[in-house]
């Protein structure tokens, strides 16, 4: 699995899940444009994924959301359950605020629409595989409002975090992969990534794209 500095260890490796083969194709062909890309592996369905991706551990998934037996949702959750540490963009023609909302909680690391332009595509796709949150643009106010307006008042108070806490959640919110909040912060990157852990834990969320709207919302982004 290539680590977040994809830029010095060539292109970052790709595994596509959707059931539809045309636009696999196409999705495959479109990536092939771009030299910091690499599909390594395509599977039709939730099983074949997952063993693909247990197998190849690519840097990125790009997942459908609408795929008969399994969905795209319990695909990503049995994704986590498995100890894949890949990340995991949904990839959809789903514009639903529920459908947003259940794809970042079960832990996905972006949420892309497939209507958008190719060279988007492939802008967001080298985010992503930089560690970097990425959501469809017209998605992003409507995803804050549900974030919001879904809160549970006894959630967790901004002043029971650390400063170590807040400063990271500043850096998350900032699209900043764990390796660059290590160097900015001068201290490891597995200490970072049992501060998110944690962090995680304590916000009740499950995914940096949730934390970095609350950090937002609670005035630290």
């Amino acid at each position: 699995m290539i680590t977040e500095d994809n830029d010095n260890n060539g292109p970052a490796s790709i595994l596509l899940i959707d059931d539809h083969p045309l636009l696999r194709k196409g999705v495959k062909q479109l990536i092939e444009l771009d030299s910091q890309l690499l599909v390594i592996g395509e599977a039709s369905n939730a099983e074949e994924g997952i063993t693909q991706a247990k197998q190849l551990e690519p840097d990125l998934i790009l997942l459908d959301l609408n795929m008969p037996e399994i969905n795209g949702i319990e695909t990503l959750k049995l994704l986590r359950d498995a100890g894949v540490a890949s990340r995991v963009v949904v990839f959809t023609v789903s514009d639903n605020e529920e459908d947003v909302i259940a794809a970042l909680k079960a832990g996905a690391d972006g949420y892309l629409l497939k209507d958008m332009e190719p060279e988007d595509l492939l802008s967001n796709l080298n985010q992503a595989a930089l560690g970097k949150m990425v959501i469809s643009e017209r998605l992003s106010a409507m995803l804050a409002q549900a974030l919001q307006s879904n809160r549970k008042r006894t959630g967790p108070d901004i002043s029971s975090l650390s400063p170590r806490e807040k400063q990271i959640i500043k850096l998350i919110a900032g699209g900043l992969p764990n390796k660059l909040i290590a160097r900015k912060l001068n201290i490891t990157e597995g200490t970072v990534k049992v501060h998110v852990k944690h962090l995680f834990k304590k916000l009740n969320l499950r995914s940096r794209v949730e934390v970095a709207v609350w950090a937002v919302q609670e005035g630290l982004g």
